[in-house]
């Protein structure tokens, strides 16, 4: 069942407690996000035909073509009539923009014109509305399109008065269907167009899609550009189908988009199986030899993308005309490459793309701190100073900083003063540019000093009092910035809300003896100091106060002290609710953040581990809080939940998701304890909704709990808090809940459509297309889906090297910048709701979504579950 093939799977959001300190391959893992890509969709039980029903994937798409026929004719009767152009009379016919504009209008989930193209598309492709000369695929234009049923002969007349049934509840499931089988669709048709007709809308759209393609994670961003206007779609229909032959000539590359193929070689068969995402033929190009293998299609209608070996070689020219090598010595020592213009034409302007950290450096003060260019906007200074510390120390950049600062530049006539002093200028500017960033980068203001220290005594000795002037006010500036976001970045909220709510018995924030309700949340540094409950295996424990950056070797030997054994015969470690054992390593730091929601430390002899079971709080509760959530506004629910989120969303350094990407041994002294702390609250949100829910044993109230739930969400949608919804709607989407039919089957008609409609944005397919598409055109503030964020972080580095032939690859550092800028965006703004009304119990429903009581044991969960509602057979 091909329908049911895509509703499959379930995410969740896993905390591994180190995923630092070990080397990851698999993304997903290293980020916590298990089957991100196979997402759960929740069948809801419905007394009518549904497209579940259908296992052909042209019957149902046929069948969807008749529902929005019949949609058509009863709300919009006149879309449908003949129309005359040229004195000739068409039967029965269509405009392609009315039709654009009528799904807009009738389908919530649909935000662009592009978007409703693409939906009309699928059905063209698959003969349920053509053109009516079959000439052209579907356009946003005055071109005419007939329905299946309507082209029945140009002699007959208009439909008759008779309109055709619609359900409306059916006609929204088609949209939802046709919204996620729109943006292939959209694509092939682009990929179908000649070259030359592609419009830069089409490459812009082509280009997004190849960032996310595996197979082209190599090349850099302008060769996927220029791939953009010359790559071609192609399909096969029937497997078995050879696509070429071992020995033929190599004239292009494959990347496979649908389906499958089988490898085989002369002599021995069939050698390898080759899937969505994979490339082959290459090397035939690069090589200019014949094919090495046969390719034979393994399944019906696979779809690629192919590059031909002419526009290849000519991709590969046309950068290399754009890209300037600087050589010393023989060897590359920067590699630049030219801007472009927003209209797309060449600037004389370079960018860099690699090179040694001293040439970049050097390249930096020379030519790039004092542009500022927005049309050719080089983002190369800003991302240098946010991700340096990948592939070099601060101590090294200042060092080098200093030495330019002191070169003297000399001329035919000796010291040439002017330009000696334009070079101190560009390390002034240079290093305000870099104190811009700091607010951002946990710790680094601190570091800075002694450079900042330097660069005063040596602009003093020198005598360039108007230029310290500025240096100063530069840094007043910075001091200033630095404390209006950390004003920006929270509320003031109780001591208590500083902790997880899972973890109140467990830590706590003890850097301030003001009274709790004064204290302001700030974000968590390695300085901050916390208590430590640690619990023995007879289950008394004691308390360590500590900074959360002590490392467990320190928490190991303290703990061991209290329980009078040796510290080399003790071992730190968590235990799960689900009574799974996470073990430490000596040097991990910030293991606070990293337990699970009702994880506990404990410190053990290591010989009675094994021993040890889950405290009886690590359950969770054993009753639903439904009657207070009954007395709370769904609205003022979703916004404190956004006022929370906001905070921890706030509370995280850009520096702490570099440092994540590229593994947290690389970064000592460093601590990711704020992202840890705001990536695990999607954990909590969609375990408390399952809670609820499976601890709720009248129907009728879980009934209730389903609408309050989706009302929440829906608040949580237009507050923009993306995190809090995608948790919400997983959770109504966890098999805990999913399996209870006869709940969902008393949910009013307006919520299940209103949940179809927010699951259209859980689809993953096209890499969560339908979500990107829906955030494209969000303003600040927002806070985004983090973990799909982070997978697309750990995707470019892992598909990119770091040094390339002994230079820095810039290229990766400019990919990952553009995200964290992205996140910037987000939260450029403060968080400001309107029209916000005035509540009694506004204080009681702060406090209930800061300290959520869940229960995060999947398997008590469906054990709950099946006690609410057996099916035949259990």
């Amino acid at each position: 069942n091909e329908y049911k093939s895509y509703l499959r799977g379930n995410m969740v959001l896993t905390k591994n407690p180190r995923p630092y300190s070990a080397e990851f391959t698999d993304v997903d893992r290293y980020y916590g996000v298990t089957e991100l890509n196979q997402i759960k969709r929740t069948v809801i039980p419905i007394e009518r035909t549904s497209l579940i029903e259908f296992f052909n994937l042209s019957d149902r798409i046929l069948f969807i073509g008749q529902q929005i026929r019949a949609g058509l004719i009863n709300n919009f009767p006149g879309i449908i009539a003949d129309r005359q152009i040229s004195l000739r009379t068409y039967r029965r016919c269509c405009v392609g923009a009315q039709l654009v504009d009528w799904i807009i209008q009738e389908c919530n989930a649909v935000h662009t014109r592009q978007q409703a193209v693409g939906m009309w598309q699928v059905l063209l492709e698959e003969g349920v509305l053509k053109h009516v000369c079959n000439e052209y695929n579907f356009e946003d234009n005055s071109l005419f399109y007939r329905f299946k049923e309507d082209d029945c002969g140009s002699e007959q007349g208009p439909p008759g008065s008779c309109s055709p049934h619609t359900d409306p509840v059916m006609l929204q499931e088609c949209f939802s269907t046709l919204a996620q089988m729109g943006p292939d669709a959209l694509m092939r048709l682009m990929l179908r167009k000649p070259p030359k007709e592609r419009t830069a809308e089409d490459l812009d759209y082509i280009y997004e899609e190849l960032l996310h393609i595996k197979a082209l994670s190599h090349l850099s961003n302008s060769v996927k550009r220029e791939l953009a206007s010359c790559i071609q779609f192609e399909s096969r229909e029937k497997a078995g189908t050879i696509l070429f032959k071992q020995g033929d000539e190599g004239n292009s590359w494959y990347i496979i988009l649908k389906g499958s193929v089988n490898v085989v070689i002369f002599g021995k068969g069939v050698v390898g199986q080759l899937h969505e995402g994979d490339n082959f033929g290459q090397l035939a190009l690069v090589n200019d030899a014949p094919r090495a293998a046969s390719i034979i299609l393994r399944d019906e209608r696979c779809h690629f993308l192919r590059v031909d070996k002419e526009d290849f070689n000519r991709i590969l020219r046309d950068v290399e005309a754009k890209t300037e090598r600087l050589k010393e010595n023989g060897k590359d020592v920067l590699v630049l490459e030219k801007l472009s213009k927003s209209d797309g034409s060449q600037s004389n302007k370079y960018t860099v793309m690699a090179g040694t950290p001293e040439k970049m450096v050097e390249y930096l003060l020379d030519s790039c701190v004092d542009c500022r260019d927005d049309d050719e906007r080089d983002y190369f200074v800003e991302d240098f100073f946010m991700m340096f510390n990948v592939f070099m120390s601060i101590e090294k950049l200042s060092s080098l900083l200093m030495v330019y600062y002191n070169e003297a530049v000399k001329s035919e006539d000796g010291l040439d003063l002017k330009a000696t002093e334009q070079k101190k200028i560009r390390v002034v500017r240079a290093v305000l540019r870099w104190i811009d960033l700091v607010p951002q980068k946990m710790g680094e203001e601190y570091e800075l000093e002694g450079l900042i220290e330097k660069i005063r005594g040596a602009l003093y000795e020198d005598g360039m009092l108007s230029l310290l002037a500025q240096f100063e006010r530069g840094i007043d500036a910075s001091k200033c910035q630095t404390f209006n976001k950390a004003n920006n970045r929270t509320s003031a909220v109780s001591l208590s809300s500083f902790q997880k709510s899972s973890r109140y018995s467990t830590y706590e924030d003890v850097s301030s003896d003001a009274p709790s309700e004064k204290i302001r949340r700030e974000p968590l540094v390695p300085s901050t100091e916390v208590k430590f409950k640690i619990f023995y295996p007879d289950q008394s424990y004691c308390t360590l106060r500590l900074p959360i950056s002590t490392p467990v070797s320190e928490i190991s030997k303290q703990a061991s002290e209290k329980l009078g054994l040796p510290v080399e015969e003790t071992v730190i470690f968590e235990m799960k609710s689900t009574n799974e054992v996470v073990r430490y390593k000596d040097t991990d730091t910030c293991i606070l953040t990293a337990l699970s929601h009702n994880g506990r430390l404990f410190c053990s002899p290591k010989d009675s581990i094994d021993k040890i079971k889950p405290l009886q709080e690590q359950e969770g509760p054993n009753t639903s809080s439904f009657n207070e959530l009954e007395i709370m506004s769904s609205r003022e629910i979703a916004l404190q939940m956004t006022l929370y989120d906001f905070e921890l969303f706030n509370c995280v350094y850009e520096s702490e998701l570099i440092i994540s990407i590229f593994k947290k041994d690389k970064f000592p002294g460093k601590i990711v304890g704020n992202l840890d702390c705001f990536l695990s609250r999607f954990n909590e949100v969609q375990n408390w909704v399952i809670t609820e829910i499976c601890l709720t044993p009248l129907l009728s109230k879980r009934v209730h709990l389903l609408r309050k739930f989706i009302k929440i969400a829906q608040h949580c949608r237009d507050f923009q808090n993306m995190l809090a919804f995608f948790g919400i709607i997983m959770g109504l989407s966890n098999i805990a809940v999913s399996r209870l039919s006869q709940t969902w089957e008393k949910l009013p008609s307006k919520f299940r459509k209103m949940f179809k409609e927010f699951e259209t944005l859980l689809d993953p397919t096209r890499n969560h297309r339908s979500y990107r598409l829906a955030m494209s055109k969000q303003d600040s503030p927002f806070i985004p889906f983090m973990p799909l964020l982070m997978k697309d972080m750990t995707f470019i580095y892992e598909g990119n090297k770091t040094i390339i032939d002994g230079l820095i690859n810039f290229e990766k550092m400019h990919m990952i910048a553009n995200t964290i800028r992205y996140i910037r965006y987000a939260r450029k703004e403060p968080f400001m709701a309107d029209n916000v009304p005035v509540v009694k119990n506004r204080t009681d429903i702060k406090n209930y979504v800061r300290q959520m009581q869940v229960i995060d044991n999947q398997r008590t969960l469906s054990q709950l579950s099946h006690r609410l509602e057996k099916r035949a057979g259990e």
